[in-house]
């Protein structure tokens, strides 16, 4: 059993050492969470949102009628709820103060010097050795959040129409899926999509959640808003099935990078692989409609999960192309392969970090950042050349076995030709030349 100390992020204001909770238990809640104890009347945001059953266009974006939205679901309801928080002091720092710079390069690695986010942390037995573990109530997961922190709640209309109710009550019956802030941010409007919460879900995706988080993406419209996951040993911190998701707006490294396509589906959807990037990975985009896509891409998940696989997705430009990355750096570190000097950076590389923005917490690595100790870095997250093979093959079973997958020439192709990309790019930039500060 591989078992690693894991320091984990704290993502609300009510995630406390056990023997808090323990106590608290004992002598009752009081703290308007999202739990039984209190849930029973609460009444919170509700957007409803009308189901999307086609992808259009050549931009591949979801096709709506030519009618105003009775609120704008990313402008005025999530940023506008979330920067409320912020003004009510919930976060543990202001993470709009935080500096930000494009490190000079061919890829455009971002890098942010974040100090706040290590800390007020609590030490935490982690095992990294199984993606799928079942849920336990008595660790943290986000029942325990406190209805402050909810935005709102974020379900499929039952109109087919979009709808908003500012003074909604819970219903606790049918496990609602809620927006909440994550009080350690990475970025401008950090949130948590915590799908049908009170069901108490381990963090591993399934059909039905994955679309739900394509449905926020294409609700939001824009491609700087993106939506990430990390499974279990991929750096998920707390075992209740949530998504991230951020503004930043610039492109991502992995938005810019090359792909070669590999096959299609019989449902549209396009599975190329990653070109010239430091971590090999699958790209899924495009399908005659978005449940094509949200099936195609979940199935890989779960059968990834199935196979004991650590991942992160990335679901960017609305929602229309998702990026794939088996992993295996948690794996690496708990038997001690990684250099003690990627170690001392405290960086782990998740859903965020793999797309190219690194979250640094120390200035000493800000201030040296370049893209060749990104890329280095990245590199040691990758699967290699034959693994990830082996892993292609389980998936394309597995997706094959829902819907047949063919190339342009009806036939399914090999991954033998990956390119060697665990290699630096050529032409590397060292840190001390000028970089371009975004904030």
């Amino acid at each position: 059993m591989l078992r690693l100390k894991r320091v984990p992020t704290v993502v609300s204001n009510y995630q406390k050492d056990e023997s808090e909770e323990v106590a608290r238990r004992g002598g009752g809640c009081g703290r308007n969470c999202l739990n039984k104890c209190c849930i029973q009347g609460a009444k919170l945001p509700l957007y409803a949102f009308k189901k999307l059953n086609k992808v259009v266009g050549d931009k591949g974006l979801p096709e709506y009628e030519n009618r105003e939205p009775p609120v704008s679901f990313l402008d005025s309801l999530l940023l506008g709820e979330w920067e409320d928080r912020m003004q009510r002091g919930l976060f543990r720092y202001d993470v709009t103060a935080c500096e930000t710079k494009v490190i000079p390069g061919q890829h455009g690695f971002i890098a942010q010097l974040n100090e706040g986010r290590h800390l007020k942390k609590r030490p935490t037995e982690f095992r990294v050795d199984k993606v799928l573990q079942p849920f336990d109530g008595n660790k943290f997961n986000f029942t325990k959040v406190g209805q402050e922190e909810v935005l709102f709640q974020f379900e499929a209309s039952e109109d087919g129409e979009v709808q908003f109710f500012p003074n909604a009550l819970v219903d606790a019956e049918n496990a609602p899926s809620v927006v909440a802030i994550n009080v350690s941010p990475i970025e401008y409007g950090h949130v948590l999509l915590i799908p049908r919460i009170l069901e108490c879900l381990p963090q591993r995706i399934d059909r039905d959640s994955f679309l739900l988080a394509l449905h926020m993406a294409a609700e939001a419209g824009n491609p700087y808003f993106r939506l990430g996951y990390n499974s279990l040993g991929a750096f998920a911190t707390i075992n209740h099935l949530h998504f991230q998701a951020y503004y930043l707006s610039v492109p991502f490294p992995i938005e810019k990078a090359p792909t070669e396509k590999i096959t299609s589906s019989v449902g549209g959807v396009k599975i190329s692989k990653l070109l010239n990037y430091p971590v090999r990975g699958l790209v899924f985009e495009g399908g005659n409609t978005l449940q094509d896509l949200s099936n195609t891409v979940s199935d890989a998940c779960m059968c990834l999960q199935d196979h004991n696989v650590p991942y992160n997705v990335l679901i960017a430009d609305c929602g229309r192309r998702i990026f794939l990355f088996p992993q295996c750096y948690a794996e690496k570190q708990a038997l001690g392969e990684v250099s003690t000097e990627l170690l001392d950076t405290q960086v782990n590389p998740a859903v965020w970090e793999i797309s190219g923005h690194m979250v640094l917490k120390r200035k000493k690595d800000f201030e040296e950042a370049s893209e060749e100790n990104a890329w280095r870095l990245l590199a040691e997250v990758s699967l290699s050349e034959e693994r990830f093979q082996e892993v292609y093959a389980f998936i394309s079973e597995a997706i094959a076995t829902h819907g047949s997958l063919e190339d342009s020439d009806g036939k399914s192709e090999s991954l033998e030709d990956v390119d060697k990309i665990n290699n630096p790019p050529c032409a590397m930039v060292t840190g001390t030349q000028e970089c371009l500060v975004l904030q």
